[in-house]
């Protein structure tokens, strides 16, 4: 393989406990590495300065999104970029596994999973859960399948950093990264990585942040997969309003009487899943011609 230049980005938030391990361990594996300080209050820029690492400043905070969008722009020239959190849970030494199918030009993207080969024992339940929830969603989303959607930790070749747009700034960017991806066509494989559960924190409630994540995936469903957003439903809600209709019809034919209220019900069932179907269909037809221009 030629020799390429690796960049890292480590987008921090008051990761002062630290990020001087990470930086120092990355640094074995990378010939550049860049600490995004996304305003933090505490001595998170220092520290990354004196062991060896490039910093860039936001202030105030703006979120993860627009921290790596700082840093993929910094990393100009590069031919990987590694991007990974700061808080100690992923392991630099497993550097080399993500970018090795970049640089034997077998991949665009390389997606660092904890369940790649089965579920991660370490994983706590209650995260494994909303896990399988957002991967559904985000493959569902993007058109690729990966076992990991919400990883952090992944590689990519220096030619795709401008495909990404940025616009999430909370964690959905992990979802949208990959929804970018997908649009662009990228060769995408993944590696199996370790964490560590024991080490960071974080202030958010976990409940909220997965909600927050997957209302953001289902918005960009709507115009990346008009026919799971739209026509899927839309089926599923007509197709019991005819199940409902016929019943009645057959209530009806054996001398029954029909309730106004289920007979409203039944109606509006109809008409809403089949105009939910072609909105779809339509917005499918629509986004395809877009893409053909």
């Amino acid at each position: 393989m030629v020799p390429q230049k690796i960049t890292v980005i480590l987008p921090a938030f008051n990761e002062e406990v630290s990020i001087g391990s990470v930086v120092l361990l990355a640094r074995q594996h990378a010939d550049r590495v860049i600490v995004v300080d996304d305003g933090s209050s505490d001595r998170t820029a220092e520290i990354a300065e004196k062991v060896g690492a490039e910093v860039i400043v936001h202030s105030p905070n703006r979120g993860k999104g627009m921290a790596l969008k700082t840093g993929f722009t910094a990393a100009e020239g590069s031919d990987v970029i590694v991007t990974m959190d700061s808080d100690g849970q992923h392991n630099p030494s497993d550097i080399p596994k993500l970018v090795a199918p970049i640089m034997e030009g077998v991949a665009d993207m390389v997606n660092g999973s904890r369940y790649l080969n089965g579920n991660d024992k370490n994983t706590p339940a209650y995260r494994r859960v909303g896990q399988t929830i957002l991967d559904k969603a985000t493959n569902m989303n993007s058109g690729i399948q990966v076992t990991d959607s919400q990883s952090g930790f992944r590689a990519f070749a220096g030619y795709t950093k401008d495909i990404f747009h940025f616009n999430s700034n909370g964690m959905a960017i992990e979802s949208e990264m990959l929804s970018d991806a997908g649009k662009a066509g990228l060769r995408i494989k993944e590696v199996e990585i370790g964490v560590r559960y024991d080490v960071g924190h974080s202030t958010e409630n976990p409940i909220r942040h997965g909600l927050m994540v997957l209302l953001k995936i289902l918005k960009d469903m709507e115009f990346n997969r008009p026919l799971y957003y739209f026509t899927i439903p839309g089926f599923v809600l007509g197709t019991s309003g005819l199940y409902m209709g016929l019943s009645f019809l057959q209530i009806f034919y054996l001398g029954g009487s029909l309730n106004f209220g289920p007979t409203i019900l039944m109606i509006l069932l109809t008409l809403v899943g089949t105009f939910m179907a072609f909105t779809g269909i339509l917005l499918h037809s629509i986004a395809g011609m877009i893409r053909g221009i």
